[in-house]
């Protein structure tokens, strides 16, 4: 005989949420969805979503049938597990705000079923599970590995489940096991501080990869090497691997990295341990957000001090609409007496950030007499712009391109000054 599947319950339907919730759906579980907002429930019934994420829409219509969604936390009690979601703000510090997150465990708790599963899933400090208010083995600790633009693929096909437990060598919990199981990957039980600490220590690794590379990047443009031509060696070492962080960037954004760096920072402090490495990644990160503005400095504002600017791209990164930390944003801070059209695709155009800042229509509207362009996010939409047109339109030709959005021929054919991450001038050539 074939074992029941558990329902599966999701409470705040936020992007983490409402992502998972609605892949647990998809691969074959009755879900509920609870949000306390009756409006997000209502959009959420209709097919409105409160997030951008490439594939959600779909994949949320096709699942219609198993997924549930409620204002009323009493309907959580006919679930076997119940996932706390709730994306966890953070502040400028980096700091985590887990009063909505325990706001929320108050309200769930009490209307577990009585051998129900509950799941935090939210990204919490060390020690934050097993200080819970629950029987042991009744409180899971669940790392997600959500990535804004990617949250769809990874959810669907996961690398790994790290699984925090109040004893690990009582191996998992029934409906747990069923739902992990169901995704064919493997599955890392450990103890909650171990599981609360893994997620923290991936993103480090990370910050490490992204930062060395930046730093490498830099030191091309200064020497007239190409990091694109390096980047592929490493990644042909397997010390290093097909699959690390190698692409420069403007450095960490989004919250999540920055919020382990500083949790990182004041534990190290705590414990007296030396976090002089994670205060380094934390000013370079910040040095890296304002390349842009440092290369407009050189390139632009000696010949041209009162330059009209055109800038794509507002989020952070592509395929979302998150602006946290976005170097777009940081940009605009240092550009506040000189005006500035922008465009993105799902982002507007804010006063708030910029005092001089308007809305363009349209990608190309941007550049229209602009003494120079930045390409902020690179976005799908931006690869296809015609270097021609965009040359055509700018009364300049300087263009920072940190992520090498324009392709780089076509763009010297066009006459434009091509300005990109890690890309320095070749020797005996004009700098």
């Amino acid at each position: 005989m074939t074992a029941t599947k558990p329902v599966i319950g999701f409470a705040g339907m936020t992007h983490l949420g409402l992502v998972t919730a609605t892949g647990a759906a998809e691969t074959g579980f009755r879900v509920v969805g609870f949000d306390a907002d009756p409006d997000r429930v209502a959009d959420l019934r209709a097919g409105r979503l409160p997030v951008v994420e490439p594939g959600l829409d779909d994949l949320l219509a096709a699942n219609a049938g198993r997924l549930t969604f409620t204002d009323r936390v009493a309907d959580l009690g006919a679930c076997d597990l119940v996932f706390i979601a709730y994306d966890v703000p953070t502040n400028d510090r980096g700091e985590s705000d887990l009063g909505p997150v325990r706001a929320l465990l108050d309200e769930v708790a009490p209307c577990l079923k009585a051998d129900g599963l509950l799941v935090v899933m939210c990204q919490v400090p060390p020690g934050f599970t097993r200080a819970l208010p629950l029987p042991p083995g009744r409180a899971v600790y669940l790392v997600e590995t959500l990535i804004f633009g990617q949250a769809v693929q990874r959810t669907l096909h996961p690398e790994r489940f790290i699984v925090g437990l109040a004893d690990p060598a009582a191996g998992l919990p029934g409906p747990l096991a069923a739902y992990l199981g169901a995704y064919g990957c493997p599955i890392l039980p450990m103890r909650y501080e171990s599981a609360e600490l893994a997620k923290i220590s991936i993103n480090m690794f990370l910050v490490a990869s992204v930062t060395t590379t930046n730093t490498l990047a830099e030191v091309c443009e200064a020497v007239g090497a190409d990091w694109s031509e390096i980047a592929p060696s490493l990644r042909l070492d397997r010390r290093i691997g097909p699959h690390a962080y190698l692409a420069p960037g403007l450095g960490i954004a989004g919250g999540n990295l920055e919020r382990d760096l500083a949790t990182v920072a004041r534990l190290g402090d705590a414990a007296g341990t030396d976090v002089g490495t994670v205060r380094a990644w934390q000013r370079n990160s910040l040095y890296r957000k304002n390349w842009a503005l440092r290369t407009l400095a050189r390139e632009v504002l000696p010949a041209c001090p009162n330059p009209r600017l055109g800038m794509l791209g507002l989020a952070y990164k592509k395929d979302t609409d998150s602006v946290k930390n976005s170097p777009a944003l940081e940009t605009l801070g240092g550009l506040a007496r000189f005006p500035v059209a922008a465009f993105d695709p799902v982002v507007a155009a804010s006063p708030a950030w910029h005092p001089h800042l308007t809305q363009a229509p349209d990608a190309l509207a941007v550049c229209r007499g602009a003494d120079a362009l930045l390409v902020m996010t690179p976005w799908d939409a931006f690869w296809t712009l015609d270097p021609d047109a965009i040359a055509a339109a700018m009364a300049g030709r300087v263009v920072v391109d940190p992520y090498r959005v324009l392709d780089a021929a076509a763009a010297a054919r066009a006459g434009l000054r091509h300005l990109c991450l890690g890309l320095g001038p070749l020797k005996g050539t004009a700098p």
